[in-house]
Parts: C-alpha cells; sequence; structure tokens
C-alpha cells in the first residue's frame, strides 16, 4: 500500500502495467527520448525494467525493490531508469531480451538491462531480489557495483556495450544459393518426437509450455506422411493438458504454462495469444481425430474469451493475472471446507474426479510447503469414474458440468485477477483466426459474428488511411506504430475469416494491407523487419523467424503471401514468399523445430494448395451439406469458396465469375499445381474426386488414435 500516493512519470501512460508503477519512489520514465537525454546530460547509465501487467514475478519485483524507498534512493542515484512494457513496445523486448539471452544463455521477465546513453547495454538478467543470495545477486548489490564500475571502468563498459551492439547485428539473414531441404519436415518431426513425454504428453521436463504451432505442425506432418505418431503426440498432449490444473475446469480457458511435467501446477496468468493459439490448435485435431472432447475444449476456450477478456468495443483484452489479492493462484484454488459447504452430498464424487484433498495438493512454488489448497486436475478418465459409481458416462458429465456450475458461481464472488485491458492489434488478429476457424470447423455462427466484429473494430480503430496498422488501443484511443505481428496476424485473421465467408471485401482488405506491410517491411534480401522503416530507429532493426510462444511474424508471412497467392494468383505474393523462404534457408535447414509454423507454411510452399469452387446450383442444401462435411475434415491447404447463386459471384474474383453449374446440379471446379480439372457435378462424384485424386476427406470418421 503507498501511503502518499505520490506519482511519478508513468501515471500519464496509457499501459496497465506501467500504471502499476506509477507510486513507486524511483523516478521512472517511459521510454523515450527524455530519458536517453537526461542519461547523456548527466552522464548516467540506464536502467531499463521490462515487464508485463499479468507476470508475476515482475509484481514480485516491484514489490520488493522497486517500492521500496531504500532501492529507489540507489536507482535514482546512479541511473536514469526507464520502464517498459513488453506488450505495449515488443520491438524494445525483442532487442533486449536477445541480449539477455547472448549475455546469459536465458531470459524472461522481468528483464532488467543495464545500458549506456546511447542504449547499448552491458549487463543482463532477468529478477533479482534486493538482497543478495546464493548464486543470485541482488539489486541493492547490483546498483552499487555498477556505480563503482561506471565511476572507474565507463570506457571499458562502453567497449563491451559496443561489442554486444556489434553481435546482435551480425546475424543477417539473406536469400542465397542455399535452399529448403524437403527433408526438413522429418526432421523436425524427429526433433519434436526426441523430447516427447511418453507419459505426461508434451514436450521436455520442466516448465512446460504449451507451444501450439508444434501441434499444427505435427497434424500437418502426420496427415501429409500418414503418421499416425505424429497425430498421437498431439492427440495425447492436449488431452493431459485439459485433464491437468492448466486448465481451469471451472471457468475454462488455459493458464499460461506448468511449472511441473504432469501440467498439474501452472503460473495461473491467462493470456490471449494462449488461448487463440490453443483454440486453432484442439479445433484443428478435432477435425483430424473427430473427437468431441476436443471441440467441447476448442468452444470452451472461445466461450471463457468471449464471456471474461471480450470489449464493449467488440474486440478483446490482452490478459487476466496470475494474482489475485497478491496472491499467485488464490482466485482457481480451493480447500476442503469450501467444497462441503457448497456441494453438500457431492462431496465425495467431487473430490474423486478432482482429486481434492483434505489437506490440499497443492505446494507453494517458493517454499515448497502444502497451502491446505487445492487445484483442480483430473487422473482418472470419465469412463473410470462412471465404472466406479454405477452409472452411464452421460450421467457422469451431467453431473461434472451441475457441480462445477455451482462453483463457477460461487467463485464470480470472489475479487477477480487484474485484468490487462489493452487492446492489441496482433493478438486480436489471432482471436480473429480462432473464431474464423471455429465458425467454419463447428458450422457456428456466433463465432463468425464475434469475428465480424473484431474486424469492425480493427477497421475503425487501428486500420489508418493509407492501410498502416496502430499496435495498441487503451481508454479510446489507438496509438504505437505496427509491428510485423500486427500485419501478419491480422492479415491471417482477415484470411481465415474470408475463406469462411466467402465475401470479396476482406480479400481485398487484406490485399491492401499486405501491399503496404510488403513497402514498409520489406528487404532486398528476402523476409521482412520486426519494424517499419517509418518506426523509430533502436541499436536493431532485426528479422525474427523463431517461433517461441507465438510464431514469428516472418513465419505467419510465408502463410499469409501463399494463400493470397492461390487466392489471386498475383505473382508478387509468391516471389515475395520465395525470397523469404531462400533467406532463412540455413537457419531453417539445422533446427527445423525451432520453425514449427514456418515449416506449416513450408507444406503450402512445397505441396501447394487446393482451390476448390462450389456452385450450388437449383438447390443449395447439399452443396451448403457438402461445404461443412468437408470443413468439418482436416484439409490445411484446402481453399473453399461456395457460390450460391449467380449473385453470388459478383463477390469473387473475375476467374471464377465465368463458372457455371452443369444441368443446375452441384458443381465443383478444383485446381491444383497450376491446372484445374474439368468441373465435376454431382455430390457423390466430387466427393469422389476429391479423395482419389487430391486427397481431400469429405467428413466420416475421425482418425485412428494409437
Amino acid at each position: 500500500m503507498h501511503s502518499e500516493l505520490k506519482t511519478n512519470r508513468l501515471s500519464n501512460e496509457k499501459s496497465p502495467y506501467l500504471k502499476q508503477h506509477q507510486h513507486n519512489p524511483v523516478d521512472w520514465f517511459p521510454w523515450g527520448e527524455e530519458a536517453f537525454s537526461k542519461a547523456k546530460a548527466e552522464n548516467k547509465p540506464v536502467f531499463l525494467s521490462v515487464g508485463y501487467s499479468t507476470c508475476h514475478w515482475c509484481h514480485v519485483m516491484e514489490h520488493e525493490s522497486f517500492s521500496d524507498p531504500e532501492v529507489a534512493k540507489l536507482m535514482n542515484e546512479v541511473f536514469v531508469s526507464i520502464k517498459v512494457d513488453r506488450e505495449e513496445r515488443p520491438d524494445v523486448d525483442h532487442i533486449y531480451m536477445t541480449v539477455c539471452q547472448i549475455m546469459t544463455g536465458s531470459g524472461g521477465w522481468p528483464l532488467t538491462v543495464l545500458m549506456t546513453p546511447e542504449g547499448k547495454p552491458f549487463f543482463a538478467g532477468t529478477y533479482f531480489p534486493k538482497e543478495s543470495r546464493p548464486n543470485r545477486p541482488g539489486i541493492k548489490d547490483v546498483i552499487t557495483r555498477t556505480s563503482d564500475v561506471w565511476e572507474k571502468f565507463r570506457n571499458d563498459l562502453t567497449e563491451q556495450a559496443d561489442e554486444i551492439t556489434t553481435q546482435l547485428n551480425s546475424v543477417n539473414y539473406k536469400a542465397g544459393e542455399v535452399t529448403v531441404s524437403p527433408n526438413v519436415f522429418k526432421k523436425g518431426f524427429y526433433e519434436l518426437a526426441s523430447g516427447f513425454d511418453e507419459l505426461n504428453g508434451g514436450f521436455g521436463n520442466r516448465p512446460k509450455f504449451p507451444i501450439p504451432h508444434n501441434f499444427m505442425f505435427l497434424l500437418r506432418h502426420g496427415k501429409r506422411s500418414n503418421s499416425p505418431e505424429s497425430i498421437d503426440m498431439v492427440a495425447r498432449t492436449l488431452q493431459s493438458m485439459r485433464r491437468g490444473g492448466i486448465w481451469d475446469h471451472v471457468g475454462k480457458g488455459f493458464h499460461r504454462y506448468s511449472t511441473d511435467s504432469e501440467w498439474l501446477v501452472p503460473h495461473f496468468e491467462k493470456m490471449l495469444y494462449d488461448e487463440a493459439l490453443l483454440s486453432i490448435a484442439y479445433t484443428e485435431t478435432y477435425q483430424i481425430t473427430g473427437d468431441e472432447i476436443f471441440k467441447q475444449t476448442s468452444e470452451e476456450i472461445l466461450e471463457y474469451v468471449m464471456r471474461d477478456l471480450g470489449s464493449p468495443e467488440g474486440a478483446f483484452h490482452s490478459a487476466e493475472d496470475a494474482d489475485s489479492e497478491g496472491v499467485e493462484g488464490k482466485f482457481y484454488l480451493w480447500d476442503i471446507k469450501e467444497i462441503r459447504s457448497l456441494l453438500i452430498g457431492d462431496v465425495e464424487f467431487f473430490c474423486e474426479v478432482f482429486n481434492v484433498k483434505e489437506r490440499g495438493n497443492y505446494i507453494d512454488e517458493v517454499t515448497g510447503a502444502m497451502t491446505g489448497k487445492n487445484i483442480l486436475h483430473q487422473t482418472k478418465s470419465v469412463t473410470q469414474i462412471a465404472d466406479k459409481y454405477g452409472i452411464s458416462t452421460e450421467q457422469t458429465n451431467e453431473r461434472i458440468e451441475k457441480l462445477l456450475t455451482k462453483l463457477f458461481e460461487n467463485r464470480n464472488n470472489r475479487i477477480r485477477p487484474h485484468l490487462d485491458y489493452k487492446i492489441l492489434t496482433d493478438w486480436n488478429g489471432l482471436m480473429l483466426a480462432a473464431l474464423s476457424k471455429a465458425a467454419s470447423a463447428f458450422d457456428d455462427i456466433k463465432y463468425a459474428e464475434a469475428a465480424s466484429k473484431t474486424i469492425d473494430f480493427i477497421k475503425t480503430n487501428m486500420l489508418q488511411d493509407d492501410f498502416t496498422l496502430l499496435h495498441r488501443y487503451t481508454d479510446g484511443s489507438a496509438g504505437i506504430t505496427g509491428m510485423i505481428d500486427d500485419y501478419a496476424y491480422t492479415l491471417l485473421g482477415l484470411l481465415e475469416f474470408y475463406e469462411y465467408s466467402g465475401e470479396n471485401q476482406y480479400l481485398e482488405l487484406a490485399e491492401k494491407i499486405c501491399d503496404r506491410f510488403i513497402e514498409l517491411f520489406g528487404d532486398e534480401d528476402g523476409g521482412f523487419y520486426f519494424t517499419s522503416k517509418n518506426a523509430e530507429k533502436l541499436i536493431s532493426r532485426k528479422k525474427e523467424i523463431y517461433d517461441g510462444a507465438t510464431p514469428s511474424g516472418n513465419s505467419v508471412m510465408l502463410d499469409v503471401l501463399l494463400r493470397l497467392y492461390s487466392y489471386t494468383y498475383n505473382s508478387k505474393y509468391y516471389d515475395a514468399a520465395d525470397k523469404s523462404v531462400k533467406a532463412f534457408a540455413t537457419a531453417i535447414n539445422n533446427v527445423p523445430s525451432a520453425y514449427t509454423y514456418l515449416l506449416c507454411a513450408l507444406d503450402r510452399y512445397f505441396n501447394g494448395s487446393v482451390d476448390l469452387v462450389i456452385l450450388s446450383g437449383n438447390d443449395g442444401v447439399p452443396a451448403n451439406k457438402l461445404v461443412n462435411d468437408i470443413r468439418r475434415k482436416y484439409n490445411p491447404n484446402l481453399n473453399i469458396k461456395l457460390i450460391r447463386n449467380d449473385d453470388d459471384l459478383n463477390n469473387f474474383p473475375e476467374h471464377i465469375r465465368e463458372m457455371k453449374s452443369i444441368n443446375g446440379d452441384v458443381t465443383a471446379y478444383i485446381c491444383s499445381g497450376f491446372k484445374c480439372g474439368e468441373p465435376v457435378a454431382g455430390i457423390e462424384n466430387i466427393s469422389k474426386v476429391l479423395l482419389e485424386q487430391y486427397g481431400i476427406e469429405v467428413y466420416e470418421e475421425g482418425w485412428k488414435i494409437l
């Protein structure tokens, strides 16, 4: 609690994260020329702190150090201090996180970087406690040591900062003679498979991050290579995640990541980008397996997002905090007394289903002590529970949902975690893609309506007259020059919605935004920079291709460019895609599993798309059913366009307007590999040709999981 409630410069900022620090005694500056000019004038080093509003350890460092008068006094004497919201300024975060990884071999938030007044780094780390601990220096010692070294060895620090900056700029992706090997798909699969956890699902040991584009790649590889092992890894992992504590069984949605190998104990923050990407992964897994649990999970993710992250303007807020009332996970945990008071007559059943223990099952991550609280998770299947209680699986599911509803209604009386209310263009683009894919795969208009509202929001608030995008919207105003992810994710969402709706206005809008993007971000050597040529000049202008927590903008743009080419036959999109592939070829060949979304795009690059135009003829019902059945099935590189009547043709590109139905029957035109087959009439004939000639399945049974 801040007794005097004095404010610093951050009180004037839009970012919820920066406002969390507005009462700190630290003399914070937002990122900008004012801070660097002061550092130069006073010949002081710069203390850069980067975090985000729902970051647990950012809260810890703020409480321990930045709110402490003693630490603040030291910082104000030695440094000019800058606070950055990594979600608001990913360009700044990307640069200095790379520095941290270069210098320490790892990274994370809070990110702490010490720099010269020119912004060149000479020291980096993540969380520092107030006082030094074994193997971890305290922030007070870091400050006093820096003051001493800056005073005595400033030239050495400056030389070190120059060397690090040179190293930062040494990576130069450039199109050359090297090409991507078609073996990258098999190599990427084996790299992932070597780290697969056979017992719990997922990759590696602990902590475990759900990386949805890994799943997307494995599904494509499994379909393309007829590999049940590849699909099985995805299905088993998604099933384990759904049963674990990383899934919010009461309110739905996924937490950020699991601190253990069993998906049991998460860090409890919920991020919009995780929900969007995981919704896509669960939707695609439903399409390929036909297992309703994957459809249900995707729908429940979207239910959570629309209910708890939806904004009145029609877009979506960024995240919910891990903490409430200053305690991580408090909103999500239960003790046995609460369960007994709420679920009279059903306590034993509920505790059996969700592993609720008398003394709790939740262990404090820091102290290792039992807390008396329970995190709900399932280790038994519904079938096992049903057998134990002598009821059907349907009755078991109904009983579970009834009890969870009681807990949900009770939990709504608790103090909710902090909502990061800013709206980000890139993350909303991912949500647009997830909603559009769900609308298509599940044939559900509510998702299409939500997607349409998101598009309207972006067009009204984030898209400027020259088709450039802004990055952040808060308190009724938009700002910050858009970066590669803003364009790439928005374009992906627009193309997914165009694929669903068939309305040409969305394709035309995507073309205009993409053309502007190429102009502002393109490089003659291939690929695209993270920032626009009109953006603020930082110490490095980088090209990113690593697919980390979210896919890189370059990976998504490759997919977008290839899809635009398949929709429009405009060679400029293919040429830009081809040059990107050649620019990044060496990196992809070396470690393909680091670029799994890019591998998804490369599948389209090597194997092309299939364009399917279906004309309803005189009776639209069979055509609608055919399209819905195809969309329910997993056919990732298929572009479907449904023409319901002759007037509908005016909404499509010119080459489609010449197509006619045969004798008023449902008729399909199928194009692939720069050639089109003869039109095919009749549902049975179309289904047969699609399967035998193009490997496109009309919905029947799903993939048989091992």
